[in-house]
């Protein structure tokens, strides 16, 4: 993994700290212990399946690309879909609209002044990495929230940094990676002096399923006692709240952890 045993570790004490893992006893006896998924984290299952759909689609990772997905119900190799649960219909980014839900606050953390690392994905020495493109790119906190404010209609630098407690130097420096990984394009609105757009390309567009999943799973997980959900998003294309659900390609069904199997080479 490319992980020191230490930061190993630590990472695994957070996720039992937050519910994501438990230590079990082996069953097969001796005093070894296991790590084990909780309900919590076996719900992030929608989430994976779309992360490791981005990566097929974008980069080549033959770890991925030699483990195809089966559906039981079905028996085919599928692809995963984000359709609406309510229509049944595929959902695209230019379909939702987004509206304030009664959980909603402003982004108070702290402003951050230090840039991302300057060690390149590709330096990180690990072979076992199967989505460290997506990593590379949402694994940072501001590249992440950029991404998601885009969704939303936000273009500029300006109407980023009013949304954002972030400082202008490391805006900057985020917006010029995304533009360099290809998910935003940068576009001149105006010459003197020069400002820019940003705006999604398709690699950044096919990330909606990946933020979509995640915003579902931190609403029933991650409420905390708030008043609710955060936001509220309507399917333009049924005008309902979308709920979306990740199914077959094949057969169209719901697809569940249990249902799917794969196969390294």
């Amino acid at each position: 993994m490319g992980v020191s045993r230490g930061v190993l570790s630590n990472r695994l004490k957070w996720l039992q700290s937050v519910d994501c893992l438990q230590l079990k006893p082996n069953r097969a006896g001796g005093k070894r212990m296991r790590y084990h998924l909780t309900k919590k984290s076996i719900d992030l299952y929608e989430n994976v399946l779309m992360s490791m759909n981005w990566e097929r689609n974008f980069f080549k990772t033959p770890q991925l690309d030699k483990a195809p997905l089966t559906h039981l119900k079905c028996n085919n190799i599928f692809t995963p879909e984000l359709r609406c649960q309510t229509c049944s219909e595929l959902v695209f980014p230019d379909e939702v609209e987004y509206k304030p839900g009664p959980g909603a606050t402003r982004d108070e953390r702290e402003k951050k002044v230090r840039r991302r690392s300057s060690v390149s994905i590709e330096e990180v020495p690990s072979k076992g990495s199967l989505y460290k493109n997506l990593i590379n790119i949402l694994g940072d906190r501001w590249t992440a929230n950029l991404l998601a404010l885009s969704f939303h209609g936000l273009t500029r630098f300006d109407q980023f940094h009013s949304e954002l407690p972030i400082a202008t130097n490391i805006l900057s420096n985020r917006l010029k990676f995304l533009v360099e990984q290809g998910v935003f394009r940068q576009s001149a609105y105006q010459k003197n002096p020069k400002r820019y757009e940003y705006m999604l390309t398709r690699k950044g567009e096919a990330t909606f399923p990946i933020f979509q999943t995640l915003r579902q799973w931190g609403d029933k997980w991650c409420n905390n006692g708030s008043k609710g959900k955060p936001m509220r998003l309507i399917h333009k294309n049924c005008g309902r709240t979308l709920h979306g659900q990740v199914c077959c390609s094949e057969c169209g069904g719901k697809l569940k952890a249990r249902e799917v199997t794969f196969s390294w080479d």
